[in-house]
């Protein structure tokens, strides 16, 4: 390719993108939302296991022996600039499994970074200073406004230990390849993948990536029970986003027995179609299908 020709293949992906937004918060108003594939039932989950459900985008409840946590809380019907009785963003595809009231209570919140479709105010309004937040470096301002009290930034390499009724936990942020700007403005936000340790087991939270090589400093921490892992979003967003076979790699590379694969579905973010990446990830696994921990949003995975 020409160097002459970039700019204009950039205007034109551009274009395309404005173009998809604007069909997004008009014509897409009046679409409705599909149901979820199943419904948890969380208050049925046995606290002597490691169980989790996909609740719809990178939004995943899981109760890892009695401590319930929930990564990237987003249950709104739409992402994106909350205006009075108003949300200027894309509109979601399927429902989340669950709505706010029918979670258990949350015990941690983990946030990776501050995009709109991972960082939702409307719904990080509904919890209160009872539930404890890990987040992203110089992502806590934007909790100001919400009940939330316990909150703790963690910068990659560093860990946080807690105290909960049901016992101790530890989690650990790491490096991944993202960014985490909100606006165009405030580059300066962190992102973060997890690693979530208690009771000898690991389960990781990867957030957003495109293909790095930091998950095989993982591996040193011992196997990860489970891998939840974003698989859409690609096309064209390859440099921030990892493509299915890409994600496979990397929680394999990290030492990954189960692997939980999100981000996909939910929100028309990108122009791959709506079913590719769960095909391309499950042909990815072809070999080890058992390794998938679930396809659909609203099943439950146990921890055999």
């Amino acid at each position: 390719m020409h160097r002459a020709e970039q700019p204009t293949l950039r205007s034109a992906r551009v274009r395309r993108w404005v173009g998809h937004l604007w069909r997004e918060w008009t014509i897409e108003s009046w679409r409705a939302i599909a149901p979820a594939f199943a419904k948890p039932e969380p208050l049925k989950w046995n606290d002597a296991q490691l169980t989790a459900a996909w609740i719809g985008h990178a939004t995943v409840l899981i109760n890892f022996f009695g401590i319930n946590i929930l990564t990237d809380p987003v249950l709104f019907p739409r992402i994106g600039i909350r205006l009075p009785g108003l949300t200027i963003g894309p509109k979601r595809l399927t429902a989340p499994a669950l709505q706010i009231h029918e979670l258990p209570k949350i015990d941690v919140v983990l946030l990776s970074h501050a995009h709109f479709d991972h960082f939702d105010l409307r719904t990080l309004r509904r919890f209160d200073e009872k539930t404890c937040v890990i987040t992203a470096p110089k992502t806590a301002d934007l909790l100001r406004w919400t009940r939330l009290r316990d909150i703790t930034e963690l910068r990659w390499g560093e860990r946080k230990s807690l105290n909960t009724a049901a016992g101790a936990i530890t989690i650990g942020a790491f490096q991944v390849k993202h960014w985490g700007a909100r606006t165009q403005r405030d580059t300066y936000r962190g992102y973060n993948g997890y690693l979530i340790e208690r009771n000898g087991r690991r389960i990781l939270f990867a957030g957003d990536t495109a293909m790095t090589d930091s998950f095989a400093k993982l591996r040193p921490y011992g196997e990860i029970d489970l891998a939840i892992m974003s698989i859409g979003a690609y096309n064209p967003w390859i440099h921030s986003h990892c493509t299915p076979e890409q994600a496979v790699e990397m929680a394999t590379t990290a030492g990954a027995q189960f692997i939980l694969p999100v981000h996909h579905q939910t929100f028309r973010l990108s122009f791959e179609p709506f079913r590719e990446p769960i095909e391309r990830f499950q042909v990815a696994l072809s070999e080890t299908p058992e390794r998938i921990a679930l396809r659909e949003i609203g099943e439950t995975f146990v921890q055999p």
